[in-house]
């Protein structure tokens, strides 16, 4: 539990985890994979400004610099920048790249837009690059790299307008629709359920669209949406939204973009109200406290989980060595830190970066790594995510299915890690909303 911070009341820290969780979820929903077949965007193969492959901001013969600019007050994205240094301390203690240390200088945005146009405007002064940007804010630091098309940006933008801009790089890209997959498999295994379907989401433009973009893929499998509400991000009680699930019949409620600390009091209103449809949760309600803030095994076992990603807070770092990798610079890192959603992405994003910068050469200039980002096809992380597709923006395929026993998430009907696959589910195509 983070303390207090002055001028900024817990309710809006709430209500800022919140939005961030579910914005996240929708990225996380939409991230690439080489098994699709979208056509590539058009915003990654503009030209490379010719002043950017002579500008070495940031780099010196021993080191590489990089800003994170990250809403760290109240702890809110403290995740993004620990996963962010993680990474750089663990490829610094195999020697760095080309001889070279990664800096990461991690820069707190206040929750407060005008602070991160600002620090972004400074790093293109200092900083080779952003890494692992986490902020509801950074549509303000979007209008920079928009002026400024030399000056990478390697991070999971929540901003719509500068995901798409040509010098924004994800290790998983946004999307315009919903992954299939998961959806198919609950229809096969439930076809009697999902004609009582319910949903909860939170009332934010982005998470509505998804919604509206999941509901439609539903519609076209043959889904029927029985309830469904938006509510307020700061949203605590959710005793009346279960009691209307239950007047409506609903007996399968997908939950994808519930962060955790909602996704908590669901379960506890659920077991009061003594209803219990089948539950479908997603990345953002993967957490390792979500048991034992739920009431423990009986309030959630049963439950099920889909997302694009391993089990990456312990649950597969024996078979996919990438996780216990991440697990264990995570601790090393930040001892004492509760491992989240936000330093997966930040670490992902860090890796991302590396990659690109070991291929930008021994000389690296903001232009050359633009260059090797734009290549990135096939993001290999070892598994730890499906293999992607930065350079183009390839919606996603494959998923990952878990279920909830004995309060521990375990993988359920999953193809095997040792397999082509390695591990994750790719038998359904990306639904494209129109």
């Amino acid at each position: 539990m983070h303390h207090d911070t002055p001028g900024v009341p817990r309710a809006t820290r709430r209500a800022a985890l919140a939005v961030a969780m579910t914005i996240l979820a929708t990225g996380l929903a939409a991230c690439s994979s080489t098994n699709t077949t979208a056509a590539p965007s058009t915003g990654s193969r503009r030209p490379i400004p010719a002043s950017a492959f002579t500008d070495h901001t940031g780099v010196t013969p021993t080191s590489v610099t990089v800003a994170n600019i990250s809403t760290q007050t109240a702890g809110l994205f403290r995740g993004g920048l620990v996963g962010a240094q993680a990474y750089a301390d663990y490829v610094n203690s195999t020697g760095g790249v080309q001889g070279r240390k990664i800096v990461v200088q991690g820069q707190d945005d206040g929750f407060n837009g005008s602070t991160n146009k600002q620090l972004t405007q400074a790093a293109l002064t200092t900083d080779f690059a952003t890494v692992a940007d986490l902020s509801l804010e950074d549509g303000f630091g979007g209008t920079v790299f928009a002026a400024n098309p030399g000056f990478p940006n390697v991070s999971e933008s929540l901003d719509p307008v500068t995901q798409k801009l040509p010098n924004t790089f994800s290790a998983m890209p946004a999307g315009q629709g919903w992954p299939l997959g998961p959806l198919v498999y609950f229809a096969k295994r439930f076809p009697t359920e999902i004609a009582h379907t319910g949903s909860i989401v939170a009332d934010l433009p982005a998470t509505v669209l998804s919604w509206t973009n999941e509901k439609a893929a539903m519609t076209h499998l043959g889904y029927h949406v029985a309830y469904e509400t938006a509510l307020p991000p700061s949203t605590v009680d959710f005793t009346a939204q279960v009691v209307a699930m239950r007047n409506a019949g609903v007996q399968i409620a997908f939950l994808e973009q519930m962060p955790e600390n909602y996704a908590t009091a669901f379960f506890k209103d659920l077991v009061q109200q003594n209803f219990h449809p089948t539950v479908v949760v997603g990345s953002p309600t993967y957490s390792s406290v979500l048991v034992a803030n739920s009431g423990g095994p009986g309030a959630v076992d049963g439950t099920f989980l889909a997302q694009q990603s391993s089990l990456f807070l312990g649950e597969d770092a024996s078979a996919i060595p990438a996780v216990a990798t991440f697990d264990t610079w995570v601790a090393k890192t930040a001892p004492g830190f509760q491992n989240d959603l936000f330093a997966f992405e930040g670490w992902v994003n860090t890796e991302l970066f590396v990659q690109a910068l070991r291929a930008a050469g021994p000389d690296p200039s903001r232009g050359s790594l633009l260059q090797a980002l734009q290549k990135i096809t096939a993001f290999d992380t070892g598994n730890i995510i499906p293999v992607s597709d930065p350079a183009r923006r390839v919606p996603i395929s494959c998923y990952l299915l878990g279920e909830i026993k004995g309060g521990v998430f375990t993988r359920m009907d999953d193809p095997p890690i040792s397999g082509p696959t390695h591990g994750y589910r790719c038998d359904q195509p990306y639904y494209q909303a129109h």
